[in-house]
């Protein structure tokens, strides 16, 4: 039986199930019909059982091409049970159910249920994974999806955690700042208070009189919103290789939606730099400017020297809480100019291959440091650019419940294409003290090297 009818199956016998917790809670039934029930339970548990196993069989087993070989329709069948258990011309044998006997048959119900959801975590993840990536590319129907958890409505299907975690899984390895920002899940705008005063504590080395109150200590915060921005991504795929049955195009969708949304996101976040989507408080906007008490002139002799001291001052910048807590993010033209520079004593700037949590990585004057692509200059990306500081600072609002995903046929059918779209609420900004600024941004001149 292939998957399409096991799905149907098992659909129509969790609705038999509902119809029969009716019966058994309607005070009219009788004694004898909750007999009759319970042996209909025991068929539909042995039924959704069997169910449960070729399903978790098809998904399990990778050669299988779903197209099956039965075609027989459970729904039509002639067997289907056609009456109410239990009808016929009451008789004076006939006695109300005590509650005993109505709670057994409930219990039964609620087991038959819980058989069908007996499965692995994993392995109902697959199977949502599944039914969603085949709903979107029109392999099942939306009422197979919606028997599968599958959210549908107004032409768009909401995306399910477990597809929304692989996009954000797959965003924080692509996407630094969700690496190490601070993500707060909502169901609306958040708004984050951040100190804008010191607070003075008091000392006093004698004990205090009945008139020697403590003095208030005043701390003030102000508050910055986040306000959730719409986030879109559009991928095509031709007709042609949605037809081929030998290409699993659900994945290749779900694939390419995810690195299509990553990169709008990622650029909002570091450069926030859209026309009419600008966002203030991305890492380059709102990062503090760094400008070294001695200019880097690239060409220089000493430039491996005075690039090391220029950096040693930027990390001692910040305060001593954000310093504890530093890391480097650096562009790729960053990288390769720490790369090959080295002190007047031969001392290398970058310190490959040192142990760290997770595997090898690097450092750089002593505080770990990854490169992205994501942090270039928007105007050229041979510019060297290094960040350095306490990335948390970075708040990151996901809005849960609002990743949706619609498929677009009329608007590429002249090109013979589909297009496929995902849409999210997000926003994400540096917040920090103006008392202490926890990232700082030290670009170099193409020229010279010296502070942009």
């Amino acid at each position: 039986m292939n998957k399409k009818l096991l799905l149907a199956l098992q659909n129509r016998n969790k609705s038999r199930l509902t119809e029969l917790r009716g019966l058994v809670e309607n005070p009219e039934t009788r004694a004898e019909d909750l007999t009759a029930i319970q042996d209909e339970i025991a068929t539909i548990t042995e039924e959704l059982q069997n169910v449960a196993d070729e399903l978790a069989a098809l998904e399990d087993d990778a050669t299988d091409t779903g197209d099956g070989s039965d075609s027989s329709d459970p729904v039509n069948d002639d067997t289907a049970r056609d009456g109410e258990p239990g009808e016929g011309e009451p008789t004076d044998e006939n006695r109300s159910a005590t509650p005993e006997e109505r709670a057994a048959v409930l219990g039964a119900i609620g087991s038959a249920l819980s058989t069908r959801n007996a499965k692995s975590t994993k392995t109902r993840e697959k199977e949502i994974r599944s039914a969603f990536a085949n709903f979107v590319v029109g392999n099942i129907s939306e009422s197979e999806a919606r028997s599968l958890g599958i959210e549908t409505g107004n032409g768009s299907v909401t995306v399910p955690e477990v597809i929304a975690s692989e996009v954000i899984a797959y965003a924080q390895e692509e996407n630094l700042l969700r690496k190490y920002g601070t993500v707060v899940r909502t169901k609306g705008d958040v708004k984050y208070p951040v100190l804008v005063k010191k607070a003075t504590a008091n000392i006093s080395k004698k004990e205090r009189g009945k008139t020697d109150e403590i003095p208030e200590t005043e701390i003030e915060f102000d508050q910055i919103l986040l306000d959730p921005a719409e986030f879109d991504a559009l991928a095509t795929v031709t007709k042609k290789l949605l037809a081929m049955s030998g290409a699993p195009i659900e994945n290749i969708v779900i694939d390419e939606l995810k690195k299509a949304y990553v990169r709008k996101e990622t650029n909002y976040m570091f450069n926030g730099n859209d026309s009419g989507n600008e966002n203030p408080g991305a890492l380059a906007k709102k990062s503090v400017a760094f400008s070294p008490s001695v200019a880097v002139d690239l060409k220089a002799a000493d430039a491996g020297q005075k690039m090391y001291d220029a950096l040693i001052e930027m990390k001692n910048t910040p305060v001593t809480e954000v310093m504890k807590k530093g890391r480097w993010i650096i562009n790729r033209a960053a990288l390769t100019l720490v790369e090959k520079m080295k002190t007047t004593d031969g001392f290398p700037l970058l310190r490959p291959m040192t142990q760290a949590e997770g595997g090898i990585g690097n450092t750089l004057v002593g505080y770990p440091m990854e490169f992205t692509d994501s942090a270039d200059n928007t105007t050229s990306s041979d510019v060297p650019v290094l960040y350095f500081g306490d990335f948390s600072s970075f708040h990151i609002q996901d809005v849960i419940g609002a990743m949706t995903m619609q498929k677009l046929v009329e608007k590429y059918s002249g090109t013979n294409r589909v297009g496929f779209q995902i849409y999210n609420l997000l926003d994400g900004q540096l917040i920090y003290s103006p008392f202490e600024p926890t990232v700082y941004r030290y670009e170099l001149s193409a020229s010279t090297g010296g502070a942009a």
